[in-house]
């Protein structure tokens, strides 16, 4: 560390207290010195490519190709999933994969193809591989949707992990969207993104990249069909875009290109092709079912720095009762806990914490606790000792513990890639779940560390078990906060094995769904917070996680009215519906912005309340099929390009269209709508669609448009279910599942069907079973009668 390095430090860490600030500078030099002696010196390196193919064996859904300097394994499985993975490389073991690697397609054979090359037949895709290695991934009838050229491996001549670089192209129409939660999208410009999961240290916005939940999970849609390619390594790296260019008639196509960049692991790729819907029903089926949140998760529920203490509580949910305000859930953050320490309630804050939370329970709110993974390491520490007598914590190259400074001080860090590890850490909720809490946040979990100078995570070379086959940091960084979530999940469902857990994270990787959902932490502050907001949403949903949401409601330095209220109204049609209370960082509540602005606050949450059977009914649907309840409105026309560029407004399930107002001073905006017709809401006027119309977008609400024919479930002034349905179009008929809440157990609930029709002058909706359609059990009201 130089002069200059040393004046940034002790700037980063001024603001922290003196004493802070020295253990920090400490901790980063102890860094920096491990790095030294723990990371081998790359020298000088080899590139290789695979060369010419020389010997082909087939096998089960493929075979292998030896290559003159490298091996190809291809495979294509049952659920028309394609694998394929050069010098060895297997599907396992993975992070990703959910249980074992699904079976090869028997049909599925490896034969020759032309100019020396061969190729893979399948029922949903083709692939040929050439001469010289690359990769083409196509339609059944032949159609390019992406060509991998021959890969490039750069290893070290005296040993140590190969960094290798992929580079593909995508036909000229082709958009890309995914990589995880990205602030800039969802639709991907050109430009190059990090995989390295990151605390941004302060509230996100769009130029922010990369953010705490990165994965090499890319959806591209193209006219032709829809792919998804991931490829499965955990090391840092970048992936690079660039968006084609038709020729329009008047000179070439330049296709797409995508420029992967890994600084280790294995070369492995898996990749899927078909619609949206089939390409997220078979990547979920690869990475498993999304964890079903319980029925009061998917409600209005409330955060923030003001909750310091029980009074403060107990006033900010009796202003919401007062206002009648709905609120299902509280939730208690790091700063809370006793000097910090994990699972250790402050007593003076919360005396009497198990019954606070059970007063509570009687009104409909749970308490969600805050989890971080950094540790007080102090001797008297009841988790810190327990945690060295289990030799649980990270280490570094020589043998000692990492210490780094976080929220609790000087901490040590869990290694959650140990299984006796993470099933440890899930024990630890034991004393959690008895002071009544129903659902855990975690955060900080990126890891994440108070850095003087250099990254604000563990030291690289920083060792991890990675489930016995050992490791640094470099490679386990980016899974660390998915197998945190996995900690929590597991040792709570033993913990309490007849309810769902409730568990989401700032971080995570590809397969975090199966554990639970995501939160993106604070928007920045200004408009452009909204468009990041919903850009992540979508982005996380593409990539199998379908249940997530920002911090809503306040935002830093204060929100005015009126972004305020647009915050409140985008928030309220995502999954994870988190406002904030208190007056530290700006948080305010509803009340305090004076009678107007309570009044629409209302209206927004009320609306979620009665909404939520439907969400009920989406994260079912979700489980079932990995179709995100938050969807890009190209979601069932991928072929519309206007569609695609579309990033302004997205399809909850798909029934409700959602446009909301991004920018300030609007009362009316545009909206692009897919074919059929849709039906304002709030004012039953009727558009059709496929076009652009213009929308009233007065400051109470935001537009929502419901497709014709649409059946939605929704929670009726007397608490109980009821249908809603929005006549379809003469002549045709619409529809609409309904999956009811059966409680946060393991009980699984039926899926009911329903058809809505004409019939001579009115709307019938009647139930279909295996014993024929009959009158449905719940009240229905039929709007759309009125058309204008």
């Amino acid at each position: 560390m130089d002069g200059r390095d040393l004046v940034r430090s002790m700037k980063a860490v001024g603001s922290a207290g003196a004493a802070q600030g020295l253990r920090t500078v400490r901790a980063a030099w102890r860094r920096n010195r491990a790095d030294a002696a723990g990371l081998p010196v790359r020298g000088p390196e080899r590139a290789r490519v695979p060369g010419a193919v020389q010997e082909v064996e087939p096998g089960p859904g493929g075979g292998t190709l030896r290559f003159s300097r490298s091996e190809l394994r291809i495979r294509v499985a049952v659920n028309g999933a394609v694998f394929w993975g050069w010098d060895g490389a297997e599907p396992e073991p993975s992070y990703a994969l959910a249980g074992r690697c699904p079976e090869p397609d028997p049909r599925a054979v490896l034969e020759p193809d032309k100019d020396g090359g061969w190729r893979v037949v399948a029922e949903r895709v083709t692939v040929v591989v050439s001469r010289l290695g690359a990769i083409e991934v196509c339609t059944p009838g032949g159609v390019m949707l992406r060509r991998e050229l021959p890969p490039r491996w750069w290893e070290p001549e005296e040993g140590g992990p190969a960094r290798w670089m992929q580079r593909s192209e995508v036909t000229a129409d082709a958009r890309f969207f995914g990589l995880g939660g990205r602030a800039s999208g969802p639709r991907l410009r050109d430009g190059t993104y990090r995989l390295w999961n990151t605390d941004p240290g302060r509230a996100f916005g769009r130029g922010d990249d990369p953010l705490p939940l990165t994965m090499p999970v890319q959806l591209v849609v193209a006219d032709a069909a829809t792919h998804l390619v991931f490829h499965d390594t955990t090391w840092d790296g970048t992936v690079t875009l660039r968006e084609g260019e038709e020729g329009a008639g008047s000179g070439h196509d330049r296709p797409g290109a995508c420029e992967v960049r890994i600084d280790g692991g294995p070369l492995r790729c898996w990749v899927v092709v078909g619609t949206p819907a089939r390409v997220l029903l078979a990547w979920v089926a690869l990475t498993g079912a999304p964890a079903l949140p319980p029925a009061w998760a998917l409600g209005h529920q409330l955060a923030g720095r003001g909750l310091g203490n029980e009074e403060e509580v107990r006033r900010t949910v009796a202003g919401h009762q007062e206002h009648g305000l709905p609120l299902d859930a509280v939730h208690l953050g790091i700063d809370h806990y006793a000097e910090r320490q994990v699972f250790t309630v402050d007593q003076e804050r919360f005396p009497k914490l198990a019954v606070f939370s059970e007063e509570l329970r009687r009104d409909g709110i749970r308490l969600v606790s805050a989890v971080g993974p950094a540790v007080k390491a102090t001797p008297g520490n009841a988790v810190y000792d327990d945690g060295v007598a289990e030799d649980a914590f990270v280490r570094d190259a020589s043998g000692r513990l990492v210490k780094a400074v976080a929220s609790p001080g000087e901490a040590v860090f869990p290694d959650f890639t140990h299984a006796r590890v993470r099933q440890w850490w899930g024990g630890l909720h034991a004393e959690r779940i008895a002071q009544g809490f129903a659902g855990f946040w975690h955060d900080m979990n990126e890891p994440t560390v108070f850095a003087a100078f250099g990254e604000s995570t563990l030291p690289r070379s920083a060792r991890h078990a990675l489930e016995g086959r050992g490791g640094d940091h470099r490679e386990a960084h980016n899974v660390y906060g998915l197998c945190m979530a996995s900690a929590a999940y597991e040792g709570v469902r033993e913990l309490v094995p007849d309810q769902r857990p409730f568990v989401f994270s700032r971080s995570g990787w590809a397969g975090v769904q199966r554990y639970g959902g995501t939160w993106s932490g604070d928007a920045a502050t200004g408009w452009p917070g909204l468009r990041a907001s919903l850009s992540l949403v979508l982005g996380l949903g593409l990539c199998g996680v379908p249940y997530s949401g920002p911090d809503t409601g306040g935002c830093d330095g204060g929100p005015s009215p009126e972004l305020y209220l647009r915050r409140l109204q985008l928030g309220a049609y995502l999954p994870l519906f988190r406002t904030h209370a208190g007056m530290r960082a700006g948080h305010r509540e509803p009340w305090e912005f004076g009678p107007e602005v309570l009044e629409h606050a209302r209206v927004a949450l009320v609306g979620r309340r009665r909404l939520l059977p439907y969400f009920v009914t989406l994260a079912h649907l979700a489980r079932r099929t990995g179709a995100p309840y938050v969807r890009p409105v190209w979601w069932g026309a991928p072929g519309n390009r206007a569609l695609r560029d579309c990033e302004d407004a997205f399809l909850l399930g798909d029934c409700l269209l959602v446009a909301p107002v991004l920018g300030p001073g609007g009362d009316r905006r545009a909206v692009q709508l897919p074919r059929g017709r849709w039906y304002d809401t709030a004012t039953g006027r009727a558009y059709k669609g496929p076009g652009q119309v213009l929308v009233d977008a007065p400051l109470s609400r935001i537009p929502v448009l419901a497709r014709a024919g649409a059946v939605i479930p929704v929670r009726g002034d007397d608490g109980r279910l009821e249908l809603e349905v929005w006549a379809p179009v003469r002549g045709r008929t619409g529809g609409g599942v309904v999956v009811r809440d059966a409680g946060d157990g393991w009980d699984e609930p039926e899926v009911e069907r329903y058809v809505a029709r004409w019939e001579g002058p009115r709307v019938v909706v009647e139930r279909e079973g295996e014993d024929g359609v009959r009158v449905p059990s719940h009240p229905v009201r039929v709007r759309g009668l009125d058309e204008r």
